[in-house]
């Protein structure tokens, strides 16, 4: 690894400054007071704004950076039903091994029934070095990050690490963890190695607070959710495998609506879930990156953004779904860019769903099934390449209540009493 100290000045760079305006067609509630329409002359009843940069959680230098200053690590070695670590910031109970200081911790070797605690200060920052790990806990986290500011988790390169639950979490406990990597405060991945996660009856990654991840190799095999979050996941790169799961990628928040988003830079997916491969309860923003899936939903939003990337979704629900998840928000599917193939199943399905605004400005969408597009409200295409059923068209067909409707490029969806509509 680069000889670089670990601990940095936080410089605050907002990653989503590269989405060059993208979240600007969603829009937030923030008045009950009368608006005039200036396009139909018509009243609304709801004042609306455009959703800024700002919904979006910042991601700092460190976060992309795995390196480390050897000379400066604390080394643990797991042994089975125990551990050995000379270091005073490292306590060890039996196969408990707690970690109560900030810095940077070297972990190698097998607990066959253990975990790793980080119970470090509020202000201290905690980098775990997994580098051949093999972590089983019959009834809890393997890892569990109850206090630090933030927490990472680097994966050596061309290291193979193995974290895995029993089956069973403790439910006496009164943290309620049901993560095999269970963090309470901001959490990131990265490095270069690779991570297997094994969680038979609940989550893979669960983080109450901010989610990155910035390098690495995953495979999670989990029953509930593969990679969850309370705030925000943000996914800089990595190569990420799920199976077995209820979601993929789920981010939500139940006291702030606002939070809950979602932002894929960059990285590899394939994604096999039960229910949503990606679902974000405010703002989903993709703007690189290859995701494979295949769900009973791909992608699932209020606010849902495609800027570029390569997106093969196969769906016996909705493609993309742009549902009322949150209250702060008009529900939209805005796609700027990228390839986008949607395959849907037989049945009442959508490929793209808009409980709201669809917009399209470009990128390719090709999209096979018996109902392309649906959408609520207004339709604005103008630009990009329209494949439907193996045909190309510059139409989109609206299928809410059942009727058609949409238009070519620069075309809203049709108005009442013969109204030509109007996009938004």
């Amino acid at each position: 690894m680069k000889k670089i100290p670990f601990y940095k000045q936080t410089l605050g760079v907002l990653v989503i400054m590269a989405l060059s305006g993208s979240l600007y067609a969603c829009t937030s509630f923030i008045d009950t007071g009368d608006i005039t329409d200036s396009t139909s002359g018509t009243t609304d009843t709801q004042v609306i704004e455009e959703a800024s940069s700002a919904d979006i959680i910042p991601v700092s230098f460190t976060e992309t950076d795995p390196s480390y200053n050897e000379g400066d690590t604390v080394k643990i070695e797991l042994t089975g039903n125990s551990a050995s670590c000379s270091s005073s910031s490292v306590s060890i109970s039996g196969s408990t091994v707690t970690i109560i200081s900030g810095g940077t911790y070297i972990i190698s070797g097998t607990l066959s029934d253990g975990q790793i605690i980080v119970d470090a200060g509020k202000e201290d920052e905690v980098q775990l070095i997994l580098n051949g790990c093999d972590i089983t806990s019959s009834d809890s986290a393997a890892i569990y990050a109850a206090g630090a500011d933030k927490v990472f988790v680097t994966l050596e390169k061309d290291s193979k690490n193995t974290l895995a639950n029993g089956g069973t979490f403790n439910t006496n406990s009164e943290e309620k963890i049901n993560g095999v990597i269970f963090c309470k405060d901001d959490l990131t991945l990265n490095g270069e190695g690779s991570l297997e996660i094994t969680s038979p009856d609940a989550n893979g990654i669960v983080c109450k607070d901010n989610l990155v991840i910035a390098g690495g190799t995953y495979q999670i095999d989990c029953a509930k959710n593969a990679i969850k979050a309370n705030d925000s996941i943000t996914v800089l790169g990595g190569d990420i495998t799920i199976t077995g799961c209820n979601d993929g990628l789920h981010s939500e928040n139940d006291n702030d609506d606002t939070l809950g988003t979602i932002l894929i830079q960059e990285g590899t997916f394939d994604i096999t879930a039960v229910d949503d491969a990606i679902h974000g309860t405010s703002l989903v923003t993709i703007d690189d990156g290859s995701i494979k899936i295949n769900a009973a939903e791909g992608i699932e939003g209020t606010c849902i953004t495609i800027n570029g990337g390569t997106i093969d979704i196969s769906a016996s629900d909705d493609g993309i779904n742009a549902a009322q998840k949150s209250d702060s928000y008009t529900p939209c599917v805005e796609i700027n860019g990228g390839m986008i193939t949607i395959v849907m199943g037989q049945g009442d399905t959508d490929g793209i769903d808009s409980n709201g605004n669809l917009i399209i400005t470009g990128g390719t969408i090709d999209v096979t099934g018996q109902s392309p597009f649906d959408y609520d409200l207004s339709c604005e295409y103008s630009g990009g390449t329209l494949i439907v059923n193996g045909t190309q068209t510059d139409t989109i067909t609206n299928q809410f209540a059942g009727g058609p409707g949409g238009g070519g490029p620069g075309m809203g969806r049709p108005g009442m009493d013969g109204d030509p509509g109007m996009g938004w």
